[in-house]
């Protein structure tokens, strides 16, 4: 029988060259000076050696050498092409040309990047301007988490993120996050989930370096609103994992967890890559009154050099009785990420309840 399947394309291949040549084609129907021929050659000039983001700045020096030199004018040409994109990451183009020529236009560039961040997220383009110019910047961002597109207030939480993946690191923010929290304050009750996922995230991110403020700061929020609960608890999911007890009891699961693990098991044993592990267990409430628990697994990793990295997934929350079960089951595939590339060997597999480590089992990759 023939094997159908096909592994899904690269993230880089958003930036192919059928749509390096869309964008020509459509930016000369805007402006018919537009040189085409030699937009794609400059965008193209080594494309299949470039990742996403290489391919995504090398478009937008192209149309900076392309474009007219006034920026205003570029802008007012890019603002048309916009809608024609029809490709949110594809979009996030314009907002890097505004990046990269529009510092000396700052009015200008932050009313461009609050308009392209309704096709296509300006949230690595802004972080430029907060590096050179912090204050400013982060003024126009208490605004637009004012406004009423959900795309601009969300680009003031993601955009002003201590830790932004594919981003550099805000430093100056890492060190003391307490200027974006009035931001954050503004949208912990966003009606709109891709808001909400935004701050969650950002609150995340401050807890890596500084959980104090993270918990001090959720803790005097109205977690009886569902939108602001949601938050903190996704707010929370790496302290939670870490057993933080102030952690555990915002989210209701406070204490050491009173708890007999009856089975914990990872079958198969022997796995290849593409096969599909399943996690299972039973735990029993010996503590004396109801217990909110929360569950999680941890797998550590082997890394190329024989050392192992850990990595918490949730798995379950749950309330339990005295004498009570419950049984646990998920299952995960082993396959290859951009971020995580799997090794042969023994990888352990912990069973978490309220942060401690209760059981112990595992499965082995072979080559």
């Amino acid at each position: 029988m023939t094997d159908t399947t096909q592994a899904a394309p690269a993230l880089k291949e958003i930036f192919d060259r059928a749509r390096l040549k869309y964008f020509a084609s459509e930016t000369k129907a805007i402006w018919p000076p537009f040189d085409e021929k030699r937009f794609v050659a400059l965008a193209t000039d080594g494309l299949d050696d470039l990742g996403i983001m290489q391919r995504m700045r090398l478009a937008a020096e192209a149309f900076g050498a392309t474009l007219p030199q006034d920026f205003g004018k570029a802008v007012d040409i890019l603002a048309d092409l916009a809608p024609r994109i029809r490709h949110g990451f594809a979009s996030i183009t314009l907002s890097e040309f505004v990046a990269l020529y529009g510092q000396k236009h700052f009015d200008r560039s932050m009313a461009a990047l609050k308009l392209f961040t309704t096709y296509g997220s300006a949230e690595f383009a802004i972080r430029h301007f907060l590096a050179a110019d912090f204050d400013r910047t982060l003024a126009v961002m208490r605004g637009w988490a004012e406004d009423d597109n959900e795309h601009v207030r969300r680009l003031a939480s993601e955009g002003s993120r201590p830790r932004l993946p594919w981003s550099f690191q805000l430093k100056n923010l890492i060190a003391d996050p307490s200027p974006t929290l009035p931001i954050l304050e503004r949208l912990k009750a966003d009606d709109a989930l891709y808001v909400r996922k935004s701050v969650a995230n950002h609150l995340n991110d401050i807890g890596k370096d500084h959980p104090d403020v993270l918990v001090d700061t959720v803790s005097r929020w109205d977690r009886a609103d569902p939108r602001t609960g949601w938050i903190v608890r996704h707010a929370l999911r790496t302290l939670v994992k870490k057993g933080d007890a102030r952690a555990l009891a915002i989210v209701g699961a406070s204490g050491e967890a009173d708890i007999r693990v009856n089975r914990f098991a990872v079958t198969p044993a022997k796995v290849r890559l593409g096969d599909r592990i399943a996690i299972e267990g039973e735990i029993v409430s010996t503590g004396a009154g109801p217990q909110r628990l929360v569950v999680d697994y941890a797998v550590h990793y082997v890394k190329k050099l024989g050392k192992t990295s850990r990595k918490v997934f949730k798995l379950k929350e749950l309330s339990l009785s005295p004498d009570e079960a419950a049984r646990l089951s998920i299952s995960q595939m082993i396959r290859d990420f951009t971020t995580r590339t799997h090794q042969p060997g023994h990888h352990a597999v912990e069973l978490l309840v309220n942060g401690q480590a209760l059981a112990r089992s595992g499965f082995e990759i072979v080559a």
